[in-house]
């Protein structure tokens, strides 16, 4: 059964792999819709994006139309599932602190589906206790996390802190869409 996805890319330069995931899902018959953060498409462009999943790619909270949608808020109603790959240190805090001051944060929100959260940041920043609470926050809360891998980052250094891989990510996808596909 087809499923419909919410994918968050935030800025991150592993914003680039989220395109595998998309494209996968999309192979597999889901409806993938992503929203970027304005940092993410300073790495990905949003055509990127429309034109592996079919769909509008979500890049504001306020969209001039006839046709008025709360996004934030029907995303993440219409949502079987959230994922966020990549996910920053900062869309962590604001999540794990109640921010909703972009589209992503504010679908995350308003979610009633699962989240998933895959991490991709610096080691030094990954490894900072206020990271590590905040993430300790949010699995407390029922999100679930995908832990990054250790491996070279984008200084060059090797660390924890890589984006894990797309299998991994997408096998995390599977198990929690498991009933809901079985349908």
């Amino acid at each position: 059964m087809s499923c419909h996805i919410v994918l968050g890319v935030t800025g991150s330069i592993a914003a680039y792999k989220a395109v595998e995931i998309v494209s996968y899902l999309t192979r597999q018959g889901d409806n993938v819709t992503v929203i970027m953060t304005s940092a993410a498409q300073r790495f990905v462009d949003p055509v990127t994006f429309r034109s592996i999943s079919h769909n509008r790619v979500v890049t504001d909270l306020f969209i001039d139309n006839e046709d008025y949608d709360p996004n934030h808020v029907s995303l993440a109603e219409q949502a079987d599932l959230l994922v966020v790959a990549p996910a920053t240190a900062n869309f962590i805090g604001k999540v794990a602190s109640g921010i909703a001051d972009d589209p992503l944060t504010c679908t995350v929100m308003a979610a009633r589906s699962p989240v998933i959260i895959a991490p991709a940041m610096n080691d030094s920043m990954y490894l900072n206790p206020i990271v590590q609470e905040n993430m300790k926050k949010l699995r407390d809360l029922g999100y679930r996390i995908v832990e990054p891998e250790e491996g070279r980052l984008c200084t060059g250094r090797t660390g924890k802190g890589r984006l894990a891989a797309m299998e991994k990510i997408v096998g995390t996808i599977e198990e929690a869409l498991g009933k809901k596909r079985n349908r």
